[in-house]
């Protein structure tokens, strides 16, 4: 039996900005094409919060790179693990995306988790969602979309996300935090939070989440005709 080609497994990139909806309409991609699904921004999140559980300084970038090698972790009917713990709700917390939000920019760290991303690159094909799938990770994905939406949008979805799952949570700060973190990721120096040439751009603003994915699949099927 010959083994698919790395190369020749189709990969969907979908980048994007904190709460665009980027996870879940990636999810939802995965699960109507029957693709394996990557959520690059978990990796970040359980290295943060194996970083803040073991007490690593955030800015000590070797140390924070060198736990990526004995992380342990694992993803299962929509839970995440790590060490055996279900950390689900745990790595959703601010505090937790605002560490992985400085971890990401650091390049040791980067350097660290990419080739665990890559061996998620599995026959029939791959739906990855990040910041920088389609510009770094997967520069030769089949297709690569941009999805965002307004920071005042997104500061209600977070809200929302937040509230419904018993977080407390005030949305001006939420909106301050975006935007801090928008600006941070779009300006740091390796691997900026940025659209690849070849992206197509997509605001979901003002769509519903079936909207976002319908668009996203008609998209696929027109770039693997």
């Amino acid at each position: 039996m010959t083994s698919t080609p790395t190369s020749a497994i189709p990969v969907i990139a979908i980048d994007g900005p904190t709460a665009s909806g980027k996870g879940t309409v990636a999810q939802l991609v995965a699960t109507e094409l029957g693709f394996h699904y990557l959520d690059s921004g978990a990796l970040y999140r359980l290295t943060a919060l194996s970083a803040l559980y073991r007490g690593i300084a955030i800015d000590d970038e070797q140390a924070v790179a060198n736990s990526v090698e004995t992380l342990k972790c694992g993803f299962k009917d929509g839970d995440i693990f790590l060490d055996r713990e279900n950390v689900t709700m745990s790595i959703r917390a601010e505090e937790v995306g605002n560490t992985a939000s400085k971890i990401a920019a650091l390049p040791a760290v980067r350097k660290a988790l990419v080739d665990l991303q890559l061996r998620f690159r599995e026959a029939p094909g791959l739906i990855a969602d990040g910041r920088d799938m389609g510009t770094v990770i997967f520069p030769d994905a089949k297709l690569k979309v941009f999805l965002t939406a307004s920071a005042e949008a997104r500061a209600e979805r977070r809200y929302k996300q937040l509230i419904d799952k018993g977080f407390s949570a005030n949305i001006e700060d939420l909106l301050k935090d975006l935007n801090e973190r928008d600006a941070r990721d779009a300006n740091r120096a390796i691997a900026p939070l940025k659209p690849a040439e070849d992206a197509y751009l997509l605001d979901t603003s003002n769509l519903t989440v079936q909207q976002a994915v319908d668009q996203v699949l008609t998209w696929y099927a027109a770039v693997k005709a």
